[in-house]
Protein backbone atom coordinates (compact mmCIF):
# COMPACT_ATOMS: atom_id res chain seq x y z
CA UNK A 1 0.00 0.00 0.00
CA UNK A 2 1.41 3.33 -0.85
CA UNK A 3 2.37 5.68 1.54
CA UNK A 4 0.31 8.94 2.06
CA UNK A 5 1.88 12.29 2.72
CA UNK A 6 0.38 14.40 5.35
CA UNK A 7 2.46 17.13 5.18
CA UNK A 8 1.44 20.47 3.21
CA UNK A 9 3.93 20.60 -0.23
CA UNK A 10 5.12 22.60 -2.67
CA UNK A 11 6.62 20.07 -5.05
CA UNK A 12 7.51 17.09 -5.83
CA UNK A 13 10.89 16.53 -3.79
CA UNK A 14 9.61 18.76 -0.84
CA UNK A 15 8.13 16.74 1.70
CA UNK A 16 11.48 17.06 3.95
CA UNK A 17 10.62 20.98 4.82
CA UNK A 18 8.52 22.49 7.91
CA UNK A 19 6.98 25.18 5.60
CA UNK A 20 6.38 26.02 2.15
CA UNK A 21 9.07 27.52 -0.44
CA UNK A 22 9.01 30.94 -0.78
CA UNK A 23 6.98 32.36 -3.77
CA UNK A 24 10.02 34.75 -4.87
CA UNK A 25 12.17 32.13 -4.06
CA UNK A 26 10.44 30.06 -6.34
CA UNK A 27 10.07 32.78 -8.95
CA UNK A 28 14.10 33.44 -8.77
CA UNK A 29 15.03 29.59 -8.94
CA UNK A 30 12.36 28.10 -11.61
CA UNK A 31 14.20 27.43 -14.77
CA UNK A 32 11.02 25.72 -16.44
CA UNK A 33 10.28 29.13 -18.64
CA UNK A 34 13.74 27.85 -20.97
CA UNK A 35 14.41 24.61 -19.77
CA UNK A 36 10.95 23.19 -21.18
CA UNK A 37 12.64 23.49 -25.01
CA UNK A 38 14.26 20.16 -23.40
CA UNK A 39 10.80 17.99 -23.03
CA UNK A 40 11.46 16.22 -25.95
CA UNK A 41 14.59 15.02 -24.74
CA UNK A 42 13.79 14.41 -21.32
CA UNK A 43 10.95 11.94 -22.39
CA UNK A 44 13.22 10.42 -24.70
CA UNK A 45 15.46 9.71 -21.89
CA UNK A 46 12.46 8.70 -19.31
CA UNK A 47 11.59 5.96 -21.87
CA UNK A 48 14.89 4.52 -22.23
CA UNK A 49 15.52 4.15 -18.34
CA UNK A 50 11.81 3.09 -17.94
CA UNK A 51 12.58 -0.09 -20.32
CA UNK A 52 16.14 -0.59 -18.98
CA UNK A 53 14.07 -0.43 -15.68
CA UNK A 54 11.94 -3.13 -16.49
CA UNK A 55 13.85 -5.60 -18.07
CA UNK A 56 16.11 -5.52 -15.05
CA UNK A 57 12.56 -6.53 -12.88
CA UNK A 58 13.35 -3.22 -10.91
CA UNK A 59 9.61 -1.98 -12.33
CA UNK A 60 6.67 -4.53 -13.65
CA UNK A 61 6.42 -5.07 -17.64
CA UNK A 62 2.81 -3.25 -16.73
CA UNK A 63 4.25 -0.63 -14.95
CA UNK A 64 6.36 -0.27 -18.07
CA UNK A 65 3.59 0.01 -20.39
CA UNK A 66 1.91 2.58 -18.19
CA UNK A 67 4.46 4.68 -17.74
CA UNK A 68 4.70 4.74 -21.45
CA UNK A 69 1.22 5.37 -22.75
CA UNK A 70 1.51 8.23 -20.22
CA UNK A 71 4.90 9.99 -21.39
CA UNK A 72 3.46 9.45 -24.97
CA UNK A 73 0.71 11.44 -24.15
CA UNK A 74 2.63 13.86 -22.37
CA UNK A 75 4.69 14.74 -25.62
CA UNK A 76 1.78 15.19 -27.54
CA UNK A 77 -0.02 17.53 -25.19
CA UNK A 78 3.95 19.27 -25.17
CA UNK A 79 3.71 19.59 -29.56
CA UNK A 80 -0.36 20.56 -29.63
CA UNK A 81 0.77 22.77 -26.84
CA UNK A 82 -1.83 21.90 -24.24
CA UNK A 83 0.38 21.27 -21.87
CA UNK A 84 0.14 23.58 -18.50
CA UNK A 85 3.91 24.69 -17.19
CA UNK A 86 4.33 25.39 -14.01
CA UNK A 87 6.82 27.43 -11.78
CA UNK A 88 4.99 25.08 -8.59
CA UNK A 89 7.04 22.26 -10.16
CA UNK A 90 10.33 24.08 -10.65
CA UNK A 91 11.61 22.71 -14.04
CA UNK A 92 10.97 20.75 -17.13
CA UNK A 93 11.44 17.69 -15.03
CA UNK A 94 9.66 17.77 -12.41
CA UNK A 95 6.63 19.42 -15.02
CA UNK A 96 6.95 15.82 -16.84
CA UNK A 97 7.02 13.90 -13.68
CA UNK A 98 3.55 15.32 -12.03
CA UNK A 99 1.53 14.87 -15.07
CA UNK A 100 2.73 11.87 -15.74
CA UNK A 101 1.48 10.32 -12.02
CA UNK A 102 -1.39 12.51 -12.66
CA UNK A 103 -1.90 10.22 -15.67
CA UNK A 104 -0.21 7.22 -14.68
CA UNK A 105 -0.53 6.98 -10.99
CA UNK A 106 1.71 4.85 -9.20
CA UNK A 107 3.06 3.65 -12.15
CA UNK A 108 4.28 7.23 -12.69
CA UNK A 109 5.83 7.67 -9.28
CA UNK A 110 8.16 4.71 -9.99
CA UNK A 111 9.99 6.13 -13.16
CA UNK A 112 12.62 8.39 -10.80
CA UNK A 113 13.74 4.97 -9.23
CA UNK A 114 17.60 4.66 -9.92
CA UNK A 115 17.97 8.68 -11.35
CA UNK A 116 18.28 11.96 -10.21
CA UNK A 117 17.60 15.06 -11.97
CA UNK A 118 21.25 15.68 -11.66
CA UNK A 119 22.13 12.90 -14.27
CA UNK A 120 19.09 13.55 -15.58
CA UNK A 121 19.27 16.86 -16.81
CA UNK A 122 23.17 16.23 -18.06
CA UNK A 123 21.67 13.26 -20.55
CA UNK A 124 19.00 15.76 -21.72
CA UNK A 125 21.73 18.28 -22.47
CA UNK A 126 23.85 15.94 -24.33
CA UNK A 127 20.57 14.54 -26.46
CA UNK A 128 20.17 17.99 -27.29
CA UNK A 129 23.27 19.43 -27.78
CA UNK A 130 24.39 16.17 -30.06
CA UNK A 131 21.19 17.30 -32.17
CA UNK A 132 22.16 20.49 -32.18
CA UNK A 133 25.75 19.73 -33.71
CA UNK A 134 24.25 17.64 -36.40
CA UNK A 135 21.54 20.40 -37.50
CA UNK A 136 24.73 23.30 -37.47
CA UNK A 137 27.07 21.15 -39.00
CA UNK A 138 24.47 20.69 -41.78
CA UNK A 139 24.20 24.57 -42.05
CA UNK A 140 28.20 24.89 -42.13
CA UNK A 141 27.99 22.67 -44.87
CA UNK A 142 25.30 24.31 -47.05
CA UNK A 143 27.27 27.74 -46.34
CA UNK A 144 30.51 26.12 -47.41
CA UNK A 145 28.27 25.16 -50.87
CA UNK A 146 27.56 28.62 -51.86
CA UNK A 147 30.71 29.98 -51.40
CA UNK A 148 32.19 27.55 -53.13
CA UNK A 149 29.79 28.21 -56.22
CA UNK A 150 30.97 31.83 -55.95
CA UNK A 151 34.56 30.90 -55.76
CA UNK A 152 34.55 29.00 -58.99
CA UNK A 153 32.56 31.53 -61.01
CA UNK A 154 35.08 34.34 -59.81
CA UNK A 155 38.43 32.03 -60.01
CA UNK A 156 39.55 34.36 -62.49
CA UNK A 157 38.17 37.84 -61.26
CA UNK A 158 41.29 39.71 -60.13
CA UNK A 159 40.71 41.92 -56.75
CA UNK A 160 43.44 43.56 -54.57
CA UNK A 161 44.47 41.59 -51.46
CA UNK A 162 44.98 43.27 -48.65
CA UNK A 163 47.06 43.05 -45.34
CA UNK A 164 46.33 46.30 -42.71
CA UNK A 165 43.64 46.91 -44.95
CA UNK A 166 46.40 48.67 -47.04
CA UNK A 167 46.92 46.96 -51.24
CA UNK A 168 48.72 44.29 -50.96
CA UNK A 169 49.20 41.80 -53.77
CA UNK A 170 46.97 40.88 -56.96
CA UNK A 171 44.59 38.00 -55.89
CA UNK A 172 41.89 36.24 -57.43
CA UNK A 173 38.32 36.92 -55.58
CA UNK A 174 37.54 33.22 -55.50
CA UNK A 175 40.49 32.33 -54.31
CA UNK A 176 39.92 34.98 -51.15
CA UNK A 177 36.41 33.10 -51.08
CA UNK A 178 38.06 29.65 -50.54
CA UNK A 179 40.23 31.46 -47.44
CA UNK A 180 36.55 31.27 -45.85
CA UNK A 181 35.69 28.22 -46.62
CA UNK A 182 38.58 26.53 -45.21
CA UNK A 183 37.58 28.32 -42.28
CA UNK A 184 33.76 27.06 -42.17
CA UNK A 185 35.82 22.99 -43.26
CA UNK A 186 37.48 23.62 -39.47
CA UNK A 187 34.19 24.62 -38.24
CA UNK A 188 32.88 22.07 -39.03
CA UNK A 189 35.05 19.30 -37.82
CA UNK A 190 35.50 21.40 -34.90
CA UNK A 191 31.47 20.63 -34.15
CA UNK A 192 32.25 16.62 -34.90
CA UNK A 193 35.13 16.48 -32.71
CA UNK A 194 33.11 18.37 -29.95
CA UNK A 195 29.99 15.99 -30.86
CA UNK A 196 32.18 13.00 -30.41
CA UNK A 197 32.91 14.24 -26.13
CA UNK A 198 29.15 15.25 -26.11
CA UNK A 199 28.01 12.28 -26.82
CA UNK A 200 28.26 9.90 -23.72
CA UNK A 201 26.05 8.70 -21.41
CA UNK A 202 25.76 10.29 -17.45
CA UNK A 203 22.18 8.41 -16.96
CA UNK A 204 22.91 6.28 -13.98
CA UNK A 205 24.94 8.37 -12.34
CA UNK A 206 22.38 9.30 -10.39
CA UNK A 207 22.92 12.10 -7.78
CA UNK A 208 26.61 11.33 -7.74
CA UNK A 209 27.54 8.28 -6.24
CA UNK A 210 25.80 5.23 -8.82
CA UNK A 211 22.49 3.68 -7.77
CA UNK A 212 22.40 0.27 -5.76
CA UNK A 213 19.54 -1.05 -8.21
CA UNK A 214 21.08 -3.41 -10.41
CA UNK A 215 21.00 -1.05 -13.75
CA UNK A 216 22.08 -1.64 -17.12
CA UNK A 217 23.50 1.28 -18.65
CA UNK A 218 24.72 -0.42 -21.83
CA UNK A 219 21.21 -0.70 -22.49
CA UNK A 220 20.08 2.77 -22.31
CA UNK A 221 23.46 4.37 -24.23
CA UNK A 222 22.57 1.75 -27.30
CA UNK A 223 19.27 2.78 -27.21
CA UNK A 224 20.02 6.44 -26.46
CA UNK A 225 22.81 5.79 -29.43
CA UNK A 226 25.53 7.16 -27.07
CA UNK A 227 28.98 6.15 -27.94
CA UNK A 228 30.05 5.59 -24.62
CA UNK A 229 29.55 6.12 -21.05
CA UNK A 230 30.58 8.43 -18.53
CA UNK A 231 33.13 6.65 -16.78
CA UNK A 232 32.76 8.23 -13.43
CA UNK A 233 29.53 8.94 -11.75
CA UNK A 234 30.85 12.46 -9.89
CA UNK A 235 32.04 13.83 -13.12
CA UNK A 236 29.00 12.72 -15.42
CA UNK A 237 26.31 14.95 -13.37
CA UNK A 238 29.08 17.97 -12.63
CA UNK A 239 30.87 18.01 -16.52
CA UNK A 240 29.89 20.91 -18.54
CA UNK A 241 33.10 21.11 -20.43
CA UNK A 242 31.19 19.49 -23.51
CA UNK A 243 28.88 22.80 -23.35
CA UNK A 244 31.64 24.86 -22.86
CA UNK A 245 33.60 23.15 -26.43
CA UNK A 246 30.49 23.85 -28.34
CA UNK A 247 30.40 27.49 -27.72
CA UNK A 248 33.70 27.83 -27.69
CA UNK A 249 33.21 26.11 -31.36
CA UNK A 250 30.39 28.24 -31.59
CA UNK A 251 32.32 31.31 -31.03
CA UNK A 252 35.41 30.63 -33.56
CA UNK A 253 32.61 29.97 -36.67
CA UNK A 254 30.51 33.25 -35.36
CA UNK A 255 34.59 35.24 -35.59
CA UNK A 256 34.36 33.82 -39.25
CA UNK A 257 31.49 34.91 -40.06
CA UNK A 258 31.91 38.23 -38.36
CA UNK A 259 34.91 38.87 -40.52
CA UNK A 260 33.63 37.77 -43.46
CA UNK A 261 30.82 40.32 -42.48
CA UNK A 262 33.06 43.39 -42.50
CA UNK A 263 34.48 42.61 -45.85
CA UNK A 264 31.37 42.33 -47.28
CA UNK A 265 30.39 45.70 -45.37
CA UNK A 266 33.69 47.48 -46.71
CA UNK A 267 33.30 46.13 -49.98
CA UNK A 268 29.74 47.25 -50.32
CA UNK A 269 30.78 50.97 -49.17
CA UNK A 270 30.59 53.06 -52.68
CA UNK A 271 33.88 53.81 -51.89
CA UNK A 272 35.06 50.20 -52.98
CA UNK A 273 31.46 49.09 -54.98
CA UNK A 274 33.34 45.45 -54.94
CA UNK A 275 29.28 44.09 -54.56
CA UNK A 276 25.99 44.91 -53.88
CA UNK A 277 22.75 42.92 -51.97
CA UNK A 278 20.18 42.75 -53.26
CA UNK A 279 17.41 44.89 -51.80
CA UNK A 280 15.21 41.68 -49.58
CA UNK A 281 18.58 41.25 -47.41
CA UNK A 282 18.89 45.19 -46.85
CA UNK A 283 17.31 48.41 -44.77
CA UNK A 284 16.78 51.73 -45.55
CA UNK A 285 17.10 54.85 -43.68
CA UNK A 286 14.49 56.80 -41.63
CA UNK A 287 15.99 59.80 -42.72
CA UNK A 288 18.33 59.25 -45.53
CA UNK A 289 16.15 57.97 -48.86
CA UNK A 290 19.55 57.18 -50.49
CA UNK A 291 20.65 54.58 -48.29
CA UNK A 292 21.13 50.98 -48.54
CA UNK A 293 22.53 49.66 -45.12
CA UNK A 294 24.37 46.14 -45.18
CA UNK A 295 22.31 45.52 -41.93
CA UNK A 296 22.47 41.86 -42.00
CA UNK A 297 26.29 41.42 -41.98
CA UNK A 298 25.89 43.89 -39.41
CA UNK A 299 24.01 42.23 -37.61
CA UNK A 300 26.04 39.10 -37.56
CA UNK A 301 28.91 41.01 -36.45
CA UNK A 302 26.89 42.41 -33.61
CA UNK A 303 25.65 38.93 -32.47
CA UNK A 304 29.27 37.52 -32.38
CA UNK A 305 29.67 39.65 -29.16
CA UNK A 306 26.64 37.94 -27.34
CA UNK A 307 28.29 34.55 -28.34
CA UNK A 308 31.61 35.59 -26.96
CA UNK A 309 29.70 36.45 -24.04
CA UNK A 310 27.59 33.34 -23.70
CA UNK A 311 31.04 31.43 -23.84
CA UNK A 312 32.85 33.47 -20.86
CA UNK A 313 29.27 33.71 -18.67
CA UNK A 314 29.62 29.67 -18.67
CA UNK A 315 33.61 30.13 -17.83
CA UNK A 316 32.47 32.07 -15.12
CA UNK A 317 29.83 29.85 -14.15
CA UNK A 318 32.07 26.59 -14.01
CA UNK A 319 35.31 28.21 -12.44
CA UNK A 320 34.56 27.80 -9.08
CA UNK A 321 32.72 25.02 -8.65
CA UNK A 322 33.45 22.15 -6.02
CA UNK A 323 32.11 18.72 -6.98
CA UNK A 324 29.66 17.59 -7.77
CA UNK A 325 26.39 19.13 -8.66
CA UNK A 326 25.24 22.67 -7.83
CA UNK A 327 22.65 25.16 -8.47
CA UNK A 328 24.79 27.27 -10.92
CA UNK A 329 24.35 24.72 -13.79
CA UNK A 330 20.81 25.63 -14.13
CA UNK A 331 22.32 28.68 -15.85
CA UNK A 332 24.12 26.86 -18.35
CA UNK A 333 21.15 26.53 -20.40
CA UNK A 334 20.04 29.88 -21.44
CA UNK A 335 23.68 30.49 -22.59
CA UNK A 336 23.79 27.14 -24.48
CA UNK A 337 19.88 27.52 -26.17
CA UNK A 338 21.16 31.20 -26.78
CA UNK A 339 24.22 30.24 -28.74
CA UNK A 340 22.91 27.37 -30.56
CA UNK A 341 19.91 29.48 -32.05
CA UNK A 342 21.93 32.25 -32.71
CA UNK A 343 24.81 29.68 -34.49
CA UNK A 344 22.05 28.65 -36.63
CA UNK A 345 20.38 31.49 -37.96
CA UNK A 346 23.46 33.45 -38.77
CA UNK A 347 24.70 30.39 -40.61
CA UNK A 348 21.52 30.09 -42.47
CA UNK A 349 21.15 34.02 -43.54
CA UNK A 350 24.41 34.30 -44.37
CA UNK A 351 24.02 31.12 -47.15
CA UNK A 352 21.16 34.07 -48.09
CA UNK A 353 23.55 36.64 -47.99
CA UNK A 354 26.10 34.96 -50.63
CA UNK A 355 23.62 33.36 -52.79
CA UNK A 356 22.00 36.93 -53.13
CA UNK A 357 25.81 38.34 -53.76
CA UNK A 358 26.61 40.38 -57.16
CA UNK A 359 29.75 40.56 -57.87
CA UNK A 360 31.62 43.79 -59.65
CA UNK A 361 34.42 42.79 -61.29
CA UNK A 362 35.61 45.96 -63.05
CA UNK A 363 35.94 47.39 -59.79
CA UNK A 364 37.83 45.19 -58.35
CA UNK A 365 40.15 44.71 -60.84
CA UNK A 366 40.13 48.85 -61.35
CA UNK A 367 41.29 48.78 -57.63
CA UNK A 368 44.63 46.56 -58.39
CA UNK A 369 45.93 49.87 -60.46
CA UNK A 370 46.66 51.66 -57.31
CA UNK A 371 48.68 50.80 -54.43
CA UNK A 372 51.52 49.00 -56.77
CA UNK A 373 50.19 46.29 -56.23
CA UNK A 374 53.37 44.38 -57.94
CA UNK A 375 55.85 46.12 -56.29
CA UNK A 376 56.60 42.49 -54.59
CA UNK A 377 57.40 41.01 -58.54
CA UNK A 378 59.92 43.53 -59.18
CA UNK A 379 61.73 42.60 -56.45
CA UNK A 380 61.16 38.54 -57.18
CA UNK A 381 62.55 39.82 -60.95
CA UNK A 382 65.83 41.34 -59.37
CA UNK A 383 66.06 38.53 -57.18
CA UNK A 384 65.79 35.95 -60.54
CA UNK A 385 68.72 38.45 -62.14
CA UNK A 386 70.93 37.32 -59.11
CA UNK A 387 70.43 40.52 -56.91
CA UNK A 388 70.11 39.55 -52.85
CA UNK A 389 66.44 39.59 -51.78
CA UNK A 390 67.07 42.07 -49.25
CA UNK A 391 69.04 44.42 -51.69
CA UNK A 392 66.26 43.69 -53.53
CA UNK A 393 63.57 45.19 -51.53
CA UNK A 394 65.51 48.39 -51.35
CA UNK A 395 65.67 48.79 -54.46
CA UNK A 396 62.18 49.04 -54.86
CA UNK A 397 61.29 50.55 -52.14
CA UNK A 398 63.30 53.84 -53.69
CA UNK A 399 61.39 53.31 -56.68
CA UNK A 400 58.08 53.35 -55.07
CA UNK A 401 58.47 56.41 -53.17
CA UNK A 402 59.80 58.12 -56.53
CA UNK A 403 56.28 56.93 -58.19
CA UNK A 404 54.55 58.55 -54.72
CA UNK A 405 56.42 61.83 -55.25
CA UNK A 406 55.31 61.75 -58.92
CA UNK A 407 51.95 60.44 -57.92
CA UNK A 408 51.84 57.78 -60.46
CA UNK A 409 51.65 53.62 -60.42
CA UNK A 410 55.11 51.42 -60.28
CA UNK A 411 53.88 50.13 -63.97
CA UNK A 412 54.19 53.89 -65.03
CA UNK A 413 57.62 54.71 -64.09
CA UNK A 414 59.46 54.35 -67.64
CA UNK A 415 61.89 51.61 -67.96
CA UNK A 416 65.23 54.47 -68.33
CA UNK A 417 64.03 55.75 -64.61
CA UNK A 418 63.68 51.89 -63.46
CA UNK A 419 67.33 51.10 -64.88
CA UNK A 420 68.83 54.32 -63.02
CA UNK A 421 67.51 52.34 -59.52
CA UNK A 422 68.78 49.28 -60.66
CA UNK A 423 71.01 48.78 -64.01
CA UNK A 424 69.91 44.76 -64.09
CA UNK A 425 66.27 45.53 -64.86
CA UNK A 426 65.42 45.22 -68.53
CA UNK A 427 62.93 45.93 -70.88
CA UNK A 428 60.85 42.36 -70.23
CA UNK A 429 60.37 43.87 -66.64
CA UNK A 430 57.08 44.74 -67.97
CA UNK A 431 55.93 41.43 -67.84
CA UNK A 432 56.74 41.02 -64.34
CA UNK A 433 54.98 44.52 -63.37
CA UNK A 434 51.78 42.69 -65.24
CA UNK A 435 48.63 42.44 -62.93
CA UNK A 436 47.60 39.52 -64.31
CA UNK A 437 51.13 37.65 -64.39
CA UNK A 438 51.21 38.44 -61.29
CA UNK A 439 48.27 36.31 -60.20
CA UNK A 440 49.08 33.55 -62.79
CA UNK A 441 52.99 33.27 -60.99
CA UNK A 442 51.66 32.15 -57.93
CA UNK A 443 51.01 28.46 -59.48
CA UNK A 444 51.80 26.35 -56.77
CA UNK A 445 49.34 24.90 -53.54
CA UNK A 446 47.49 27.22 -51.81
CA UNK A 447 48.74 29.90 -54.90
CA UNK A 448 46.05 32.55 -56.17
CA UNK A 449 46.49 31.38 -59.83
CA UNK A 450 43.78 30.69 -60.88
CA UNK A 451 44.57 27.19 -61.95
CA UNK A 452 45.44 26.80 -58.17
CA UNK A 453 42.22 27.96 -57.57
CA UNK A 454 40.41 25.46 -60.08
CA UNK A 455 42.57 22.38 -58.39
CA UNK A 456 41.32 23.56 -54.55
CA UNK A 457 37.86 24.02 -55.95
CA UNK A 458 37.89 20.46 -57.51
CA UNK A 459 39.09 19.08 -53.85
CA UNK A 460 36.96 21.08 -51.84
CA UNK A 461 33.66 19.42 -53.89
CA UNK A 462 35.34 15.82 -52.69
CA UNK A 463 35.40 16.74 -49.31
CA UNK A 464 31.40 18.15 -49.55
CA UNK A 465 30.41 15.10 -51.34
CA UNK A 466 32.10 12.69 -48.32
CA UNK A 467 29.96 14.71 -46.17
CA UNK A 468 26.95 12.88 -44.41
CA UNK A 469 24.25 15.12 -45.54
Amino acid sequence: MPLKNTKKTSGLWSSRFKEPVAELVKQYTSSVDFDKHLANYDIIGSQAHARMLASQQIISQRDLSSIESGLKQIQNEINNGAFEWSIEEEDVHLNIEKRLIEISGDPGKKLHTARSRNDQVATDIRLYLRDSIENTALKVHELQIAILKLAEAHKKTIMPGFTHLQVAQPISFGHHLMAYFEMLKRDKERLLDCQKRTNSLPLGAAALAGTSYPIDRQKVARELGFERICANSIDAVSDRDFVIEYLSVAAIAMMHLSRFSEEIIIWMNPGFDFVTLPDRLCTGSSIMPQKKNPDVPELVRGKTGRVNGNLIALLTIMKAQPLAYNKDNQEDKEPLFDTVNTLLMSLIVFKELIEGLTVNPDKMETATKTGHVTATDLADYLVKRGIAFREAHEVVANVVSYAEDLKIELAEVPLEKLQEFCPTIEDNVSYSLSIAESLNSRNHIGGTSPQQVELAIGLAKKELEEFPT
